[in-house]
């Protein structure tokens, strides 16, 4: 199967029609696919304006009476 996929991807052994058609699609797509996954990026993860997505608790090591709150 990995033989057949590689030989698909890049047409085989020799560089013809079809792998330059093959190369200039993706060539084309991937923008577009790249701009797509921006777009979601955008929409969803800074949807709530969080730069802590994750939750993670960033208040650990810091005490919490001091004005500043000074690292321990």
């Amino acid at each position: 199967l990995g033989v057949d996929l590689v030989q698909w991807v890049w047409g085989g052994f020799a560089v013809d029609n079809a792998t330059l058609t093959r190369f200039f699609t993706f060539h084309f797509l991937i923008p577009f696919i790249v701009a797509a996954a921006t777009m979601v990026h955008l929409l969803f993860l800074h949807q709530t304006g969080s730069n802590n997505p994750l939750g993670i608790n960033s208040n650990v090591d810091k005490i919490p009476f001091h004005p500043y709150f000074s690292f321990k």
